[in-house]
């Protein structure tokens, strides 16, 4: 049989001329209940629509108790089999179980880590307290992040939790998803161009609290290292809470404290001298504390001191952002700002299952607090608070 070739409507009309005519094909195959009924992709290649619209259309069937899913089985006849119209006129409604558990959420992530990894695990543990299954993938660079949310879309993914490469604006496939109404949550990273569900930690108020911590210890000279910002938000704000703490407490801002990389950090090589952080920490002799814009480069930034020869916390105290496990395991522990995944988990998939219950909130932006762990790389100085 070749593809049908629907009128081109909007996408409400066109997935319920699809539903009208799976129930012409429920009819005219004499289907009995509990028979199956042809899958979201046999019904994309049947009339030449998306997988996203047939889905759509059974998702309406089932609603109506025409249809029930089962996961990784399919969707089957419900109900005593009656004409085609008396299936869509009043129906029994399948059990609740059906349509809401067993459901398949996805999470995009940029790389494995240790902060990634934490969220992995904690994402995989609120996608089973939902009764869903969670589908890993590890972009490698922007157009495979691309790819990876395609081949999700048509594969008929209930839900998307995306941490996204690191762009200076949302992407255009993002972009498409959000148009489609695929249920998408941004973890990690907040887009100011466009309205879509995020749900990140406070990296602001975190950078913030660390400086007033360090003042609080004494320090008055604080420097500032971090990669590049790129407008990665996370970055931006980390470095604004460093600026915005100096200035309410009366500190001059010095432009020789602040040192943004070149190169990126490369995780592999932290426990080496590294050239640029070597400059850095010898450019200034005068700064007794340096604030790090993630750990690695905090771990990085206290090897190169101790390979100086320079005390580690008595000369120079370094402090970092995020809490990552190597952190606790340093020469010197590493005092550092600490953000809990277990609540970035929790709160993005609760909001990942209101947007795939048709929640018509508008979108939302939710800010997860962080916390300052003391360990012993930061000394208190003579005129502490």
């Amino acid at each position: 049989m070749k593809p049908a070739s629907p009128s081109k409507k909007p996408q409400r009309q066109l997935y319920l001329e699809i539903a009208d005519k799976v129930l012409d094909i429920i009819e005219s195959r004499r289907l009995e209940p509990h028979d199956p009924v042809p899958s979201e992709g046999e019904l994309a290649k049947l009339f030449g629509v998306s997988r996203m619209t047939s889905k759509l259309a059974l998702e309406r069937l089932a609603e109506q108790g025409v249809v029930y899913r089962l996961p990784r089985r399919g969707t089957f006849l419900a109900g005593k089999r009656e004409t085609a119209g008396t299936l869509a006129g009043a129906p029994e409604k399948p059990a609740p179980d059906d349509r809401e558990s067993g459901r398949r959420i996805a999470l995009i992530v940029p790389h494995l880590s240790d902060y990634t990894s934490r969220i992995i695990a904690a994402v995989e543990h609120e996608a089973r307290r939902h009764g869903c299954d969670l589908i890993l993938k590890i972009s490698k660079d922007k157009d495979d992040e691309d790819r990876c949310l395609q081949t999700l879309v048509d594969g008929g993914i209930d839900g998307l939790v995306l941490f996204p490469q690191g762009r200076k604006t949302c992407s255009d496939q993002v972009l498409r998803l959000k148009l489609q109404q695929v249920p998408i949550v941004i973890i990690d990273r907040i887009f100011r161009e466009v309205q879509i569900d995020c749900v990140y930690h406070d990296h602001f108020q975190g950078s913030y609290q660390m400086a007033k911590y360090l003042i609080e210890k004494g320090h008055r000279d604080i420097g500032y290292t971090s990669n590049a910002t790129e407008n990665i938000t996370s970055r931006e704000e980390r470095y604004q809470g460093y600026i915005q703490a100096l200035l309410d407490h009366g500190i001059p801002v010095k432009t020789e404290y602040i040192h943004f990389r070149g190169v990126p950090c490369d995780p592999s090589r932290i426990n080496e001298c590294d050239p640029e952080q070597r400059q850095f920490i010898g450019g200034n002799p005068l700064m007794t504390a340096v604030m790090c814009g993630d750990d690695h480069i905090a771990i990085s930034t206290l090897f190169t001191a101790l390979h100086m020869n320079v005390p580690v916390p008595d000369k120079l105290s370094i402090v970092g952002f995020s809490d990552i496990q190597l952190s606790a395991l340093t020469p010197i522990p590493l005092t550092t700002v600490r953000q809990d995944t277990d609540r970035l988990a929790r709160s993005s998939v609760e909001l990942l299952m209101k947007r795939m219950n048709r929640s018509k909130e508008k979108q939302l932006t939710v800010k997860i607090q962080t916390e300052i762990i003391e360990r012993k790389s930061v000394a208190v100085r003579g005129d502490s608070l």
